[in-house]
């Protein structure tokens, strides 16, 4: 059961007071933290009159499940004294008092539980305001790791690449791409667990019909505003004596580009600057 204290803390910090509101309270309306480092909720609260030194009673950061809700305090003060903060959250100014306007908000060691919507209210001896700020927690992947399945290549058979990223928060999306840069996700299919932590684990699987067409494959992990965090590529495995065969193909087509492509390119264009020198010399004789 609360103490009677927290009780009346509580009371004071939600009634709505018949004072006019000279003072105005202003949040940063959304704010970044990554996992496992301190995250910073902006506030201060700035005088809309001519009032010389307003004076805080009530300070109370609750956290919110939606922007209606009324929320658990996380940390408040009043009448001179601090409540027992949740464990994790401070104000961001170690030696903060009554008389200091900076009333943010600092939570150590982040964690995915400390995302969501939070809200400031603070009365003075000027009056009252509340408003509403968020906070997106956000973790990056790991490096994705690639498998092959099965181990051994057997020709024209079906196999799978696998991808996995873990670590990660809110949840992205793992994406296939070839060596040329196509687009191979819509043939593979996306599995998302989540950890007790509030991190995801992401696994791709993309299934090769009938053998492979590429020697290389890149799985990327993207974060949840689309952008690319990491990649990982991997060059298929080649049944025994393929290797050999396809390194042959490589370098014919690669020494058929540089003996023949390449030398009749250059003696065209000799015989056409010839061509357009005798034809200018005639033309002056």
């Amino acid at each position: 059961m609360a103490s009677s204290g927290t009780l009346l803390f509580i009371f004071t910090a939600l009634c709505v007071t018949a004072v006019k509101r000279f003072v105005k309270v202003e949040c940063k309306a959304e704010n970044v933290g990554q996992y496992g480092q301190h995250s910073l909720l902006e506030c201060v609260v700035k005088k809309t009159t001519d009032i010389k030194d307003p004076k805080i009673r009530t300070v109370a950061w609750k956290k919110l499940t939606s922007p209606e809700d009324e929320g658990d305090l996380m940390l408040g003060f009043n009448r001179g004294k601090l409540d027992e903060p949740k464990r994790g959250y401070r104000f961001a100014e170690p030696l903060w008092d009554e008389k200091n306007m900076n009333v943010s908000l600092l939570i150590t060691n982040t964690a995915v539980a400390h995302d969501g919507y939070y809200e400031c209210i603070v009365i003075t001896d000027s009056g009252d305001d509340s408003i509403v700020t968020t906070l997106k927690v956000q973790a990056r992947y790991s490096v994705p790791t690639v498998h092959f399945i099965p181990e051994k290549i057997v020709p024209n058979s079906d196999s799978t690449l696998i991808c996995e990223s873990r670590g990660g928060y809110p949840k992205g999306t793992l994406c296939w791409f070839d060596e040329e840069n196509h687009e191979w996700t819509k043939s593979s299919k996306m599995e998302v667990t989540q950890s007790d932590d509030g991190l995801f684990q992401l696994t791709s699987r993309l299934s090769l019909l009938g053998g492979f067409t590429f020697l290389k494959y890149t799985c990327a992990v993207f974060n949840a505003s689309g952008g690319k965090e990491n990649d990982k590529t991997f060059e298929m495995p080649a049944p025994s004596g393929e290797t050999t065969e396809r390194s042959g193909i490589l370098y014919c087509k690669i020494l058929w580009i540089y003996k023949i492509v390449v030398p009749l390119v250059v003696i065209g264009s000799l015989i056409v600057c010839v061509l357009l020198i005798y034809r200018w010399r005639s033309q002056g004789e």
